[in-house]
């Protein structure tokens, strides 16, 4: 799982991506205002702040540097770019592939104790 976190104003906003399964949301203040499933290499959400304006965010994998960036635009105007490299790929595949082999160790053990 990939998190984007940025302080928009009064607004906090994240983005999840699951590199799992290709959920995206997008939470403003804690409510998830957008949501789709994306298995390319480029997605928008647009969306409308808790004030009323545009706000707009642009997910993008670079495969040949596997950096994957968030870009955020306020009314049509870019206000930040937010990037995770492999590092945190890395980090999130090794939580995944941690939790399954503790999940068939757990089902394992309780079928050898039946």
């Amino acid at each position: 799982m990939i998190k984007f976190s940025y302080h928009l104003n009064q607004d906090n906003i994240e983005l999840h991506a699951s590199n799992w399964c290709g959920l995206e949301r997008v939470f403003i203040n804690g409510k998830v205002v957008s949501r789709k499933f994306n298995f390319g290499l480029q997605s928008m959400h647009d969306v409308l702040l808790d004030n009323g304006k545009k706000c707009r965010f642009q997910l993008i994998a670079d495969p040949q540097t596997s950096l994957i960036s968030c870009r955020i635009y306020k009314q049509n105007q870019l206000v930040t770019i937010l990037k995770q490299g492999q590092k945190q790929l890395q980090k999130s595949q090794f939580m995944i592939e941690s939790g399954f082999v503790i999940v068939c160790v757990g089902m394992l053990s309780m079928y050898l104790l039946s």
